[in-house]
């Protein structure tokens, strides 16, 4: 029988709705919301406060860029357009339901979440063709070929880009959104999502925190360029839109994304699955990465060091932590569209979000990549519990 710590009730059931499979009983910590309605009922706004009855009343770590009290607003934007694989949209629901609001109150923060219907309210994005959106002509079927879908405005490929309109118009409101939390003095937490969604929440983080270095936990690179990308999905270029690189200077990126990432402000950990492109992207412009390789090496705690101290040496600058669960093992998060085998380990993956979060550096934190339509549900189960524990131990949780 598989523990999953901190289940809510509502994840239990909805596994039990396609599956017998038994979960283990567990604290569910209660919420208190606040649902501030819009003329549409789908548009509501949860925030939630710390109880000294249920946990901490702050942080176990100070997380010095942020005003107090601590607050984290989340964003969760049910995005798969920056790949092909259905199912990656579902994610910020699932680790909602997982009890993720009532965990983070737990470690004492105030948390805000926002319903998330603007980032579906946009002409390009597919809609069922039975739902209130669905008021254009384009008919396009869904990822997995199940479902007709219909679209206000064409998006044709530009390029090799896939849906490159919608990638565009998604991130520009990821951007602007990280943004606006960012400026509050609060911690923007994104739950994707495919990757691609980084171009917008990186973007979002420089607009308050221009000097701000990113730790980007990966698999993958995602330093492709729309010159170099075999597959054109954008899920595995953003990095090179925030560097500038050659070929990123296009519409409609062009139009409210400027270059803001320098090479040395970002280094990686975890990489093992890079195209042929990246690795001349990442030596040409001498950008730091640590593979699995390194890990192996070195072990996990001085790769974390050697990263910390080449994009932030003297512990100054506010952190920018994006975190792709395929950077871990497939034992470990299987439900995630890319996964490669051979990555961290349960343990090393939790580590390093625990020293990011002890630097008390933490600016932003993006878990991506939880698909909870792949594979059986105990490994839904799996994947979703483990993007919630990557999420605590960057807000403070620790093992005493």
């Amino acid at each position: 029988m598989l523990t999953l710590p901190r289940a809510s009730s509502a994840l239990r059931q909805s596994l039990a709705a396609t599956s017998s499979l038994r979960t283990s009983r567990s604290t569910v910590l209660p919420i208190q919301r606040a649902f501030a309605h819009s003329k549409a009922a789908r548009d509501y706004h949860i925030y939630a406060q710390p109880d000294e009855a249920k946990g901490a009343t702050r942080p176990s770590h100070k997380y010095k860029f942020l005003k107090e009290p601590a607050t984290v607003a989340i964003v969760g934007c049910p995005f798969s357009g920056g790949q092909g694989r259905a199912g990656v949209e579902h994610g910020p629901n699932m680790l909602i339901s997982a009890g993720l609001v009532d965990q983070l109150t737990s470690l004492g923060w105030e948390v805000h979440y926002e319903s998330q219907q603007s980032f579906l309210d946009i002409p390009y994005n597919p809609s069922p063709a039975s739902s209130p959106q669905a008021t254009g002509e384009a008919k396009v079927k869904s990822n997995d070929g199940k479902e007709d879908l219909v679209q206000r405005l064409p998006d044709p490929d530009i390029g090799r880009m896939k849906k490159p309109r919608l990638v565009s118009a998604v991130n520009e409101k990821v951007a602007q959104e990280v943004g606006s939390i960012a400026k509050k003095g609060w911690l923007p937490l994104t739950l994707g999502g495919d990757h691609s969604l980084a171009m917008g929440t990186i973007a979002g983080t420089k607009s308050k925190y221009p000097d701000a270095c990113v730790i980007w936990v990966d698999a993958h690179a995602d330093v492709n360029t729309p010159l170099t990308t075999d597959s054109g999905n954008l899920h595995g270029c953003p990095v090179s839109f925030l560097l500038g690189l050659d070929g990123t200077d296009v519409e409609p990126f062009n139009k409210w994304l400027s270059p803001c990432l320098k090479p040395e402000e970002i280094v990686y950990i975890g990489l093992r699955d890079i195209d042929a492109g990246e690795k001349a992207i990442l030596k040409q412009h001498g950008i730091k990465a640590y593979t699995m390789h390194h890990v192996d090496k070195y072990g996990i705690g001085k790769v974390v060091d050697m990263a910390l101290d080449h994009v932030n040496p003297d512990r100054k600058k506010p952190i920018h932590l994006s975190f792709d669960v395929d950077a871990l093992d497939p034992t470990v998060a299987p439900s995630t569209g890319t996964p490669v085998r051979g990555g961290l380990s349960f343990r090393e993956g939790h580590y390093i979000t625990e020293a990011v979060a002890e630097t008390g550096n933490l600016v932003a934190v993006d878990i991506m990549e939880v698909n909870p339509t792949l594979l059986d549900p105990r490994s839904v189960e799996k994947t979703v519990a483990v993007g919630c524990s990557l999420a605590r131990a960057s807000l403070g949780e620790t093992l005493l």
